[in-house]
């Protein structure tokens, strides 16, 4: 299928052949017929992917606070990987879509419903049920496209509250603002629409608003004056995008005493406080098409709110919107001012920044090959795949599942460099599998994890996806007849690691590796042969200052993510069972106590493990701690000796004869090491990289301590 891309890095724009992705539970697959470019949201984007380093930087204050914190903890080299590799990604345009319904996995939906969603520029969508809606019969899918950016106007009258009669103003007359002029007046309101272009306030007096030109000279607070018979305005909602503050301080100014003001755009917030004190005014930011938005239990979970307690909620805005369009109230067709088909649509993206007016631009889709959705492809030959010839008859040729931040960043390049044969990259959009596979020349870019297992040119499979899909990737690509190495954690569940442990032992010629990397970095090699040099037993202390996540992040999902110590105290679990060098024979964990600023508790958590040998190991895994200090440190004593590890760059010793300092001016946690060792043994070599009973001792003691934790 066709998708539209952006390239964060240039802004540049390109129609990709992306494959079609999977719908999920609750989720419905659409074959896309019209998509609405948002000109004010889509050209900020072409603009910032246009911009160089510094203007970008200079757009995003908070995010340079983040770079430099970074450079000061992980060093530069790193810390511009992190930034290429941020921009490096293409951004998946668009959030205006109609077509119908290909499969539905969601209640209330089902094949060959027209529905509205926000789905990007794509011949194909997989939505969440709750940001989709049924177009009426009677509304055109040219009309019901502008549904989402209804919404959002409607989301911001809602939250003006006007009532019949009231006269309201409506500054910024783009699409949104023209769309809310139109569902005031439907609600009995007198309008008056403030902008600078006369083509839109034409089309804004055709919906029955008053209009104001200031760029024509047209003094506005004696306009808004006339226009409310002397008593300020009601209510006015900002729907302009401008760095000015001058839109809020004008319409404090305007507003009658106690009125309303919602921003639905984007403008300056340096306010006056005598404006707003004076009159008692209330101000309000809109929050997009409504209730649920930026929600994950609402939009991915397919939680609905109670109507009782939350009436409108953004699939409710929608429904309400295509209702007016039904009964007529809101005309779309003078609002488009332009047309493409995909194909073109990196001309009518150009468009936006051309200087050329426009308004709504509709891009159009071909129409399905059959009903039956037979035209669905979830696999895309990548250029140069044909080039490459057969693939060669050495082990080591991967699928990837997952093509996310960490795979795309650190385990491709990895095996790449350790001489894979790259042959297939799945993701579940199917955009970064095209994207990173391009990148770096996989052959085939797909969305079903199901093509990786059950091509027989591929004998390993690499697991890099979210941690509720590991231990079922692992088990099937075992069963498959392949290799498999999956980045932590292995599984979530103890019944999940039996199966698993069962199933691998049951195939002694495949090669089952997770990916606890760490006990392969250049110092934890070293630290590990001068402690082995010690018979006595050794004490460990491993701090991790592991960084706040929200508690809605997946990661903290104990049924998708299994939480911060399932999902990554556990490489600290594994690291100190491999110093030690013998079995865990006893390990408990607590958490701090409980705050209501602190809704999340297991990932502030000391765990304590005694070993066979009397060994001992601390590890604090604290997200409560500041960004500037060091992420990771390792101490061993031993002997009246001392190691110290900072954040792999620096190890130091004391009383080790021989030995006093390592350094490194680049991090390096042994990825490349971990997965080179892992390829030698597919191809037949000798030694495994990490011993299979101590996989399953340090997973199983990982799951045992996070339940014991919720308990």
């Amino acid at each position: 299928m066709k998708q539209l891309l952006q390239s964060l890095k240039t802004g540049a724009t390109e129609v990709a052949d992306v494959p079609a992705p999977r719908a999920g539970q609750g989720q419905v697959l659409v074959q896309t017929s019209r998509t609405l470019v948002s000109a004010g949201t889509e050209r900020m984007l072409v603009e910032f992917g246009k911009s160089n380093l510094i203007d970008k930087a200079r757009q995003q204050p908070d995010k340079v606070k983040m770079v430099l914190e970074k450079v000061r903890t992980d060093g530069l080299a790193a810390t511009l990987d992190a930034v290429r590799s941020k921009l490096d990604q293409p951004l998946a345009l668009g959030y205006c879509n109609a077509g119908t319904v290909l499969e539905s996995h969601a209640a209330g939906f089902a094949a060959g419903d027209r529905v509205v969603s926000n789905g990007q520029h794509a011949g194909i969508v997989a939505v969440p049920q709750n940001l989709c809606a049924r177009i009426p019969d009677g509304v055109s899918d040219d009309s019901a496209v502008f549904t989402v950016l209804a919404a959002i106007g409607l989301q911001g009258i809602r939250l003006a509250s006007p009532t019949l009669g009231e006269c309201v103003v409506v500054t910024g007359l783009g699409l949104i603002g023209l769309l809310t002029v139109q569902m005031l007046r439907a609600q009995g309101c007198r309008v008056m629409g403030i902008d600078l272009e006369p083509e839109r306030l034409e089309l804004a007096r055709q919906f029955g608003a008053e209009t104001v030109n200031p760029g024509a000279g047209d003094d506005v607070l004696a306009r808004a004056a006339s226009f409310s018979r002397g008593r300020g305005v009601d209510a006015v909602l900002i729907t302009a995008s401008t760095k000015s503050n001058e839109p809020v301080s004008q319409a404090a100014r305007m507003c009658r005493k106690r009125g309303r003001i919602v921003l639905v755009g984007v403008t300056g917030l340096e306010l006056s406080r005598a404006d707003f004190y004076e009159k008692e005014l209330s101000f309000q930011v809109s929050c997009s098409y409504g209730p649920g938005r930026y929600d994950p239990a609402y939009e991915q979970g397919g939680q609905d709110y109670p109507v009782g307690f939350v009436r409108w909620t953004e699939q409710r805005n929608f429904e309400a919107v295509l209702d007016m369009m039904a009964a007529g109230s809101i005309d779309t067709s003078a609002l488009v001012s332009h047309r493409f088909d995909i194909d073109d649509g990196a001309n009518a993206m150009s468009l936006l920044t051309s200087g050329e007016p426009s308004l709504g631009i509709l891009l159009d889709y071909p129409a399905p090959a059959d009903k039956a959705g037979a035209s669905v492809a979830r696999r895309v030959a990548l250029p140069g795949a044909a080039s490459r010839g057969q693939p060669s008859a050495s082990a080591g040729r991967i699928g990837v599942l997952g093509a996310g931040n960490y795979a795309s960043r650190v385990l491709i390049p990895a095996f790449k460099a350790a001489g894979a044969e790259l042959h297939t990259l799945a993701s579940a959009g199917g955009v970064s599998a095209v994207h990173f596979g391009r990148k770096f020349g996989f052959r085939n870019a797909v969305t079903d994890a199901d093509e990786i297992f059950a091509d027989p040119q591929i004998d390993t499979v690499v697991i890099a996806t979210r941690h509720d899909a590991h231990a079922r990737q692992v088990l099937a690509a075992l069963r498959a007849g392949k290799h498999v190495f999956c980045e932590k954690p292995l599984c979530l569940t103890l019944d999940e690691l039996a199966e698993i442990e069962a199933e691998a032992a049951a195939r002694p010629g495949q090669h089952l590796m997770v990916g606890f990397n760490r006990r392969f970095a250049p110092q934890i090699v070293k630290m590990k042969a001068l402690l082995d040099t010690v018979s006595e037993p050794k004490s460990f202390i491993i701090t991790v200052n592991a960084g706040d996540i929200p508690p809605d992040h997946w990661t903290q999902d104990l049924d998708v993510g299994g939480g911060r110590i399932i999902g990554e105290a556990c490489h600290f679990i594994d690291l100190a069972r491999h110093l030690a060098g013998h079995p865990i024979v006893s390990a408990r964990a607590i958490s701090v106590g409980a705050h209501p600023g602190q809704p999340v508790r297991s990932d502030k958590t000391s765990i304590t493990l005694e070993f066979a040998d009397g060994s001992v190991a601390s590890i604090h895994y604290l997200a409560n701690g500041h960004k500037s200090f060091p992420k990771e440190r390792i101490e061993a004593f031993a002997a009246c000796r001392v190691l110290q590890l900072d954040n792999y760059r620096t190890l130091r010793g004391w009383g080790w004869p021989g030995f006093s300092k390592m350094g490194s001016t680049k991090q390096d946690k042994g990825v490349n090491d971990a997965i080179q060792r892992f390829l030698q043994q597919v191809r037949g070599g000798t030694g495994t990289p990490i011993p299979a009973a101590e996989t399953v001792e340090t997973s199983r003691v990982t799951i045992e301590l996070a339940e014991s934790l919720s308990e």
